[in-house]
């Protein structure tokens, strides 16, 4: 259901957009960690080992995609909010015909040269043959991926958060389903995992495009509506690929600081994976309440409602370091606990302990960088995201061989690195945020 938010109170608006954000991600990040469970559980720390491994590159790849979408978003939340609804459909027809493309050649490309990705990041030879046999099947999959996360932001442009997460359930539970399945029953270890997901991600593709061309008129496709429009094309990628560069530098990040975990062995490999898992159930939430703040922005820029834009950034704030101090709390004292759902193994509890304790006291600080992301996002400011992303991650890839060298060669060295990349986040934003906070509304923006 589509929702307009030029009016209305505002913290309860962002409240009740931001939950089924929330949740979306939960479930999804649920069936990911369910994932690594099964396979360290019931297959061993090798394939646990192999998921986490190809888990950053997966990352990489869907949130490029993501990015594109959401670029892409932010120009239907200004189309929908100026009621300009011809230009609407145009943009979500073209930006539909080329993102389908575009994730096709990426599926494809992926999947051939897996062996050279996971050459490149130093894996284990051990278990080279088990992690690319995963990383190929997960890359067909790569343009359901994309079919539902564009469905996703046409959704959220118009307000409307609950439909891409009822999507999301239905994904999230066949997948867990698949898991059990091809796992425990049929014993075909993390390739079964793979295919589970790959599985439950046609099967929400196929469901979206049906709900949309039986229960969304305004939405549904029609002869009339495959149409490229090039201009549109073009100040869609204008948006689209700094978003999706700023959704891909993180992950890219990581995929480097993974390729340093590689050379420290199986137990820490698998500690790391799973601690990562942890770590994005923590971390994400943050990201999608700098989402509703970018769709609230969005769609009161394109009403020219400066005053709501200002508001909405203020006490989407307040929402994210109420947020950062909740799991700073969960994630330091549960460590241990939450440690041991993802293995037996005593020695990856222990590394992956190590892990949380450092990195929850600093969960403040990405709920910050993340709502002034939002700011810039909704403003239209995309290279600001950039800028900063690429700050935080080039700080961390810098240091952690010298770190790592000289300083501690332990896994407590990669939760650190993330701090300071953090911090140097914020130092790069906020005197950007000062400076245009302060001249924002004085020009039409």
């Amino acid at each position: 259901m589509a929702r307009d938010f030029t009016t209305g109170k505002i913290t309860p608006m962002l409240i009740r957009f931001t939950i089924p954000l929330v949740l979306g991600n939960l479930f999804q990040m649920t069936y990911n960690a369910v994932d690594s469970i099964i396979v360290g559980r019931y297959v061993g720390k090798e394939a646990l080992a192999a998921v986490g491994v190809c888990n950053p590159i997966m990352t990489m790849m869907l949130l490029f995609m993501n990015g594109l979408c959401i670029g892409a978003g932010i120009l239907m939340g200004m189309q929908y909010g100026a009621k300009d609804y011809e230009t609407l459909h145009r943009q979500i027809s073209t930006t539909m015909i080329a993102g389908i493309i575009f994730a096709a050649i990426i599926s494809g490309l992926g999947a051939v040269f897996s062996p050279q990705i996971l050459r490149l990041l130093q894996i284990d030879a051990t278990i080279l043959k088990l992690t690319t046999e995963y990383l190929r099947i997960i890359m067909i999959g790569m343009i359901f991926s994309f079919i539902y996360n564009f469905y996703a932001a046409v959704f959220r442009a118009l307000g409307d958060s609950r439909t891409p997460l009822l999507f999301l359930v239905m994904s999230s539970l066949i997948n867990i389903a698949g898991d059990l399945f091809f796992v425990i029953i049929l014993r075909m270890g993390s390739m079964g995992c793979a295919l589970a997901t790959v599985f439950s991600e046609c099967l929400c593709a196929v469901a979206c495009v049906a709900y949309v061309q039986t229960k969304v008129d305004f939405l549904k496709i029609k002869k009339g509506w495959f149409v490229f429009d090039w201009s549109i094309l073009k100040k869609t990628v204008s948006y689209g690929w700094v978003s999706a560069m700023q959704q891909a530098v993180p992950p890219l990040g990581k995929v480097f600081m993974q390729s340093a975990v590689n050379t420290m062995g199986v137990s820490v490999i698998a500690a790391f994976a799973a601690a990562s898992r942890i770590d994005d159930f923590c971390y994400i939430p943050e990201q999608n309440i700098a989402h509703a703040m970018t769709s609230f922005m969005a769609q009161n820029r394109g009403a020219g409602r400066i005053d709501r834009m200002k508001a909405g950034f203020k006490e989407g704030m307040v929402i994210e370091l109420c947020y950062g101090l909740l799991v700073l709390f969960i994630g330091f004292f549960g460590a241990e606990w939450i440690m041991g759902l993802f293995s037996t193994d005593a020695s990856v509890v222990r590394e992956g302990v190590k892990y949380m304790h450092i990195i929850a006291i600093a969960y403040l600080l990405p709920a910050a960088t993340n709502g002034i992301q939002g700011f810039f996002r909704g403003i239209g400011d995309l290279k600001v995201t950039l800028v900063s992303s690429m700050v935080n991650v080039v700080v961390r890839c810098i240091i952690i061989y010298p770190f790592l060298k000289y300083i501690y060669n332990g896994i407590e060295a990669f939760p650190i690195t993330y701090v300071i990349g953090w911090i140097c986040m914020l130092i790069a934003e906020l005197p950007l945020l000062i400076k245009t906070y302060r001249e924002f509304g004085r020009d039409k923006v």
